[in-house]
């Protein structure tokens, strides 16, 4: 090889460009609308199903837990987290959807309806609770005995099934309930004003009612004369017991059974319409959580205290929806043996003094 030919070489190689780095993304950040200033009432209502005036108080309540430390990077304030988790509530939909209606990234969403669900589901031992002396208790029996005539009652107890995604693992097979989804079994105990007094929602969908209330503390608080000589009222899914009356449920009834049975079940639908509103206010306990278990009981819990939060402040919902029909009835229906059990010694009480006919 000539010289010439190794200089030519040589010079082509230095004409050779180095690879080029890729371009450093630019991060941008999208201008966010303030729906508390965008919508009047009635369509911030309608989008975050509460008013205004409860927003605010929310705020003051768990605002100083959730608001961002610095204000770096247009983090977002305890009012905007809130309404991010209530838009959540209000549609059960797909994060992205969230976030392309807030302008906040998914990953953000994520944490932030878990941080707020939280704050709000800590407020249930001050905003779920049974009646616990004598003047609430007087104050919570009148109430069902204007509906019907039936005396004593101190709340009435149902469960519901909240669809979720299948929790996977060994144990997901527990959740599927007898209509064969996924579900968490959510027990509720109501008064007459449709507030909600108790609720357990950390059940599989596969395990009974009637499970769920042995397994809870009311039984045993009922025995001990916690809650004098009132009762709930229960459907037929659960066995009769002093503390926890149910339907007659023999072929063959008399005028006075006949008249229980009506009282009883006029009375004890609040816990039915209860449902409906909670689910019409929170569609995403209808139409479903696809969120991991633990936020998913949490997000339950979260929606009934803001159902009481609401109750308090009359922000009511049926001005705007039409409560929706609980379809979650059970299929199960305790078999009565014979009539003196003492079981069903108070029922049978009632229904010879106060339903005799």
């Amino acid at each position: 090889m000539m010289l010439s030919d190794l200089s030519s070489t040589s010079s082509d190689e230095h004409d050779v460009e180095p690879p080029r780095r890729p371009a450093r993304r630019i991060r941008f950040i999208r201008d966010r609308e303030n729906p508390f200033e965008l919508h009047d009432d009635v369509e911030f209502k309608k989008r975050f199903r509460l008013n205004k005036t409860t927003l605010m108080n929310l705020v003051h309540l768990i605002g100083d837990a959730t608001e961002p430390r610095t204000r770096r990077n247009k983090s977002l304030d305890a009012r905007a987290q809130i309404l991010v988790t209530l838009r959540f509530y209000a549609t059960g939909g797909f994060l992205e959807l969230i976030g392309d209606y807030m302008h906040i990234h998914k990953s953000n969403i994520c944490r932030i309806i878990r941080r707020v669900t939280s704050q709000i589901a800590r407020l249930s031992r001050q905003y779920i609770k049974m009646p616990n002396n004598n003047q609430e208790l007087m104050a919570t029996k009148p109430g069902f005995f204007q509906i019907a005539g039936f005396p004593r009652v101190v709340g009435a107890v149902d469960c519901t099934h909240v669809s979720i995604q299948s929790p996977g693992g060994p144990t997901a097979e527990l959740y599927r309930n007898r209509k064969g989804y996924f579900s968490i079994n959510v027990q509720a105990i109501c008064d007459s004003e449709l507030k909600l007094l108790h609720i357990i929602s950390r059940w599989p969908g596969s395990v009974h009612d009637s499970t769920i209330f042995n397994d809870s503390p009311l039984p045993v608080e009922f025995r001990m004369g916690r809650y004098g000589s009132g009762f709930l009222l229960g459907d037929s899914g659960y066995p009769c017991k002093p503390h926890l009356l149910t339907p007659v449920t023999v072929n063959q009834m008399n005028a006075s059974q006949e008249a229980y049975n009506r009282a009883h079940i006029a009375t004890r639908n609040t816990v039915e319409r209860f449902f409906g509103v909670l689910k019409r206010r929170f569609p995403c306990l209808k139409n479903g959580l696809r969120l991991k278990l633990v936020t998913t009981v949490k997000v339950i819990v979260a929606c009934g205290v803001l159902h009481n939060i609401c109750k308090e402040q009359n922000d009511e919902i049926e001005d705007y929806f039409e409560p929706i029909e609980d379809e979650e009835e059970d299929e199960f229906v305790f078999h009565e043996g014979n009539n003196n059990n003492p079981n069903y010694a108070v029922r049978n009480a009632l229904i010879a003094t106060v339903f005799a006919r």
